[in-house]
């Protein structure tokens, strides 16, 4: 297998198997939420900014505005068993509706907040949902194009206001109107909201979470209480997380990797989760607010390694050559410490030197200057991102899990950092290999089945055992090694086997690349990729070169664009064996989206889909024709549409 040692023949376990003893009575995600209230009511829960202002807001509070949401919900008729919907950014009313649901007996199902109208509905219809509450205007007036196709659909709740001015639909109500019927019926009955916060049990269902949707329709994975808390716990017991630490959430509620850290962490921890005043404010924010602890999908970290390479590549000749003379410092005491080694007086100082002029700002200016532990998943990355992280002194450590197993089932340990790993199972977790090389997972997270989908449930969970669909082995010291999905690993002509994963995450570490699409397995002569590149990064480069440009496709086109990336892919077959070697690639004349199912919301990789739609280009790739026309047709704003024609050049490798 490209890219890893070769995996043992056999079966392989790794783990121990999970009982439910250790788990409190009533231990659910709104019974940890008043017991922080109880204890500790005064102490800041979350902290969101507004208006370049930081607010703040109790245990107390939060448990006060949980009661009031969840009353409320019920005063409007919604009854156990109902589904609603959350989607929007990262706000504290997405907790609030979260949790008050689950009191209510609600089953909530979180949305990513840039889906598309089309793909909302088809999520609305699957749940059934009842309700929806929306962030804001953008967000109602997504639902307000799809109302006709939800029948069930009765409320929607907004909770920013701004815009909604004016907005008249049956239904339409803002968040505080909610609390405020909660808050009556609560001076009414003052017994009621702890009535239905004790009979809420460990085994009921906590949340609805799509799942990433790469080969399919994403699917709704249903994850009790138990489920989420057990996960957190069990992470909590590798790496400590206190009351007094800080966490920022800015990366999608609706995704299992958020939900596993701001809400059931945050929950069992007692830690204070803060919300960034706006996406495009969170790295400044985060900077402000010094999380101890951080956790991010790869196109994040890749995102940030890029942004470090362009601002090192825009500076003077001096400071460019004592980053390359820190790097070098920071990685050779890295790979020391990973190997056991000795690192002797002359190299400490070296780094320390390096640490004080060069790592320590890139981490300030990263916001990861207080950061103890990052972790990274829901895709692998690549071991060079991984490299430059550990080289400047952040403790990035790689997980693997799913939504099925309630985020997370394998972390590295602090003492224990591999980059072609994925650490070792959790405790109280199950890994077996099985005979045809599939990641099988056994734990009490492990999830209650889908969502009225009992068919797609008896395919991937037999046994208890869940089947991850992705290949992976044993290493000889107990680490778990993820190739790729089980069925994207390919076979070259000459019966080689390789990862393309690992051949994309190499060429994405280049700034100047967005997303690579490896292919080359099916009987095809050789390796060939489509290329997608970082129209930010490659524009700063082409003006630093004074090379003119228009749009993206434009940008694409041009020749010296095109000898950059080639010097990269030469550099990335340079590392790989010969028959895994890029042959022929090309650049996209677009980029790949989620709008157009490409990618998934969690930026991975669609690879059935984009092999389907771009077939013409796949076939002309494998073949010996240097350049192909395509077809992309546009929409203007006015609903008008047009064909246009793009020549894409395709370059071949000696």
């Amino acid at each position: 297998m490209i890219g890893t040692p070769g995996p043992r023949e056999g079966q392989a376990v790794s783990g121990t198997p999970g009982t439910r003893a250790d788990l409190p009575v009533n231990r659910t995600l709104p019974g940890l939420l008043a017991g922080h209230a109880a204890s500790r009511p005064d102490e800041v829960a979350l902290r969101e900014k507004e208006f370049g202002i930081w607010q703040e807001i109790t245990w107390a509070e939060y448990l006060g505005r949980v009661r009031a949401f969840s009353l409320g919900l019920t005063e409007l008729g919604a009854e156990e068993g109902d589904r609603v919907a959350i989607i929007g950014d990262n706000r504290p009313e997405w907790m609030i509706a979260e949790l008050a649901a689950q009191v209510a007996g609600i089953l909530p199902l979180g949305l990513y907040q840039d889906a598309i109208a089309d793909e909302l509905a088809r999520m609305l219809e699957a749940a059934e949902a009842r309700i929806i509450v929306a962030e804001d205007q953008e967000q109602v007036d997504k639902v307000m194009e799809v109302r006709d196709r939800l029948p069930g659909l009765e409320y929607i709740v907004y909770y920013d206001a701004r815009g909604m001015h004016g907005y008249e639909a049956p239904g339409l109500m803002w968040f505080g109107e909610i609390e405020a019927l909660g808050e009556r019926w609560h001076e009414r009955s003052p017994q009621e909201f702890s009535r239905r916060l004790s009979a809420v049990q460990p085994a009921d269902i906590a949340l609805l979470c799509t799942t990433s949707g790469t080969t399919s329709i994403p699917k709704l994975a249903m994850l009790s209480h138990e489920n989420l808390i057990v996960m957190a716990s069990q992470l909590r017991t590798v790496d400590a997380m206190n009351p007094g630490d800080e966490f920022v959430s800015f990366l999608p509620l609706a995704w299992i990797g958020e939900q596993m850290v701001a809400v059931a962490s945050g929950l069992l921890a007692g830690f204070t989760v803060n919300f960034p005043e706006e996406t495009a404010t969170a790295r400044k924010d985060m900077r402000e607010i010094g999380p101890a602890f951080l956790m991010s999908p790869p196109r994040i970290w890749e995102n940030m390694v890029s942004d470090v390479q362009v601002m090192a590549q825009d500076t003077t000749r001096l400071k460019r050559w004592f980053y390359g003379w820190a790097m070098k410092q920071g990685a050779a005491t890295a790979e020391a410490r990973f190997r056991g080694r000795h690192i002797g007086p002359v190299r400490r100082l070296a780094h320390r030197l390096a640490d004080w002029t060069v790592f320590h700002p890139i981490r300030d200016q990263l916001g990861l200057s207080r950061v103890r532990r990052a972790y990274t998943g829901g895709a692998a990355l690549g071991p060079d991102v991984f490299r430059f992280y550990h080289a400047i002194g952040v403790n990035l450590k790689q997980l693997y899990g799913q939504t099925e197993v309630s985020g997370i089932s394998v972390v590295h340990r602090d003492d224990d950092i591999r980059f072609q790993t994925v650490g070792v199972p959790l405790p109280r977790t199950e890994i077996r290999i099985s005979d045809e090389g599939e990641i099988l997972c056994r734990s009490p997270a492990v999830f209650q089945g889908y969502f009225r989908n009992p068919a797609a449930t008896a395919e991937t969970l037999e046994d208890g055992w869940l089947h991850s669909g992705d290949a992976g082995y044993f290493d000889e010291n107990g680490h778990l090694v993820v190739i790729d999905r089980l069925a994207d690993v390919m076979q070259l002509a000459d019966g080689t086997h390789f990862s393309p994963q690992f051949v994309e995450n190499k060429l994405k570490f280049s700034p100047y690349v967005a997303e690579a699409v490896v292919f080359g397995g099916g009987g095809a002569p050789f390796v060939t990729a489509m290329i997608a590149i970082d129209m930010e990064n490659a524009g700063q480069w082409a003006e630093r070169h004074r090379i003119p440009y228009t749009t993206f496709t434009d940008l694409a086109r041009r020749s010296e664009v095109y000898a950059l990336v080639r010097e990269h892919v030469a550099e990335v077959n340079g590392e790989l064996p010969e028959a895994a070697r890029i042959h022929r690639f090309l650049l996209l004349h677009k980029e790949l989206h989620a709008d157009d199912a490409e990618l998934t919301r969690t930026r991975k990789v669609r690879r059935r889909h984009i092999a389907d739609r771009f077939a013409e280009i796949i076939a002309a790739l494998q073949g010996e024709a240097d350049s192909i026309t395509v077809a992309t047709e546009i929409t203007y704003q006015d609903g008008r549409t047009a064909a246009v024609e793009h020549d894409l050049r395709i370059e071949t490798m000696e």
